[in-house]
């Protein structure tokens, strides 16, 4: 029997993610302790994620604890995982994929296109925010910030009319029960990673990967890294206009993903099918880049995007 030490976020859904790795251990006949770490994301509560901007705003302080041996392995949602790993990290295991789709949650309608003209719907998500707009150009899109518990609860308090959360989230808390509409990916492209958990371990714990090694799905493993990669092209972190879905069709893969223009005026969308995820990945969002992704991006970041080299 061995000890695992698992380092999380506090969140009901972080807790939630992090007891459901350590009963999968502890099945495995291993003895599990789990630490509680709060991150700058959880301290920054009443601003907009797209206004923090910070990379890693989610995992800093676990990485650190990582670093200095605190903990052994580190359960995250991986679409908050930077896409640039410290060369002291590895990722050891990518989970089976929850629906990496977004949600349209209401009381009182039942999808994106019933909600009347001036509808104010919550978001956090650049994202989110600006496919919505793109389709919903009348909305009063609002940011939205604060757990899963404290979204739903504003919405049930007449707050927001309809807001915007991932799938997974709420299927895995339980919280399904104003779900009205599961929106497709051709109108809301999810973010890159979305419903994955990616297990973080220090760079070449070859013990601790190996006692990881039955978490990891190839095929979650496959589309999260393609995913990954188109993000990582285009220079983006969690909270920027981009979206990548990647599906296993027919032995292969296919891609496709967003770049937009926060306020819906333009969504950049490109689709390809590769076998090799980081190529895939990469090539798509060289191509947005080249259709005018740079310039949409370099408005949102506030500086030059570096211009990607040829494929």
């Amino acid at each position: 029997m061995v000890r695992l030490r698992v380092g999380s976020r506090g969140s009901q859904l972080a807790l939630w993610q992090a007891h459901h790795i350590s009963d999968l251990l502890r099945e495995r006949g291993h003895e599990v302790e789990l630490e509680i770490i709060k991150t700058t994301g959880d301290k920054i509560t009443d601003v907009a994620l797209a206004k923090v901007g910070t990379k890693g705003m989610f995992t800093k302080e676990i990485e650190e604890a990582l670093d200095e041996g605190r903990i052994d392995l580190a359960v995250h949602s991986l679409k908050d995982l930077p896409t640039e790993l410290s060369t002291n990290f590895e990722i050891a295991a990518v989970t089976k994929r929850e629906n990496p789709r977004d949600v349209f949650c209401s009381r009182k309608y039942m999808s994106i296109e019933e909600l009347p003209r001036g509808a104010r719907v919550g978001t956090s998500s650049l994202r989110r925010q600006a496919q919505l707009k793109a389709v919903r150009p009348d909305l009063d899109v609002h940011p939205l910030r604060g757990n899963v518990d404290t979204r739903l609860r504003k919405l049930e308090a007449g707050e927001y009319d309809a807001i915007v959360l991932a799938a997974a989230g709420l299927n895995r808390l339980g919280k399904t029960e104003l779900i009205r509409q599961i929106i497709p990916a051709e109108m809301m492209c999810p973010a890159a990673g979305q419903g994955a958990l990616g297990i973080e371990i220090r760079a070449g714990d070859s013990a601790t990967r190996q006692h990881l090694a039955f978490l990891d799905d190839a095929a979650a493993r496959a589309t999260t890294t393609c995913e990954r990669a188109l993000l990582n092209k285009l220079g983006g972190g969690c909270q920027v206009p981009i979206g990548a879905f990647a599906e296993v069709r027919d032995g292969g893969l296919h891609l496709v993903a967003i770049v937009a223009d926060p306020d819906g005026s333009k969504v950049l969308r490109e689709s390809r099918e590769g076998s090799d995820p980081v190529q895939l990945g990469e090539s798509v969002g060289a191509s947005l880049l080249q259709r005018g992704g740079d310039a949409i991006l370099e408005a949102v970041y506030g500086q030059e995007i570096s211009a990607p080299q040829q494929p």
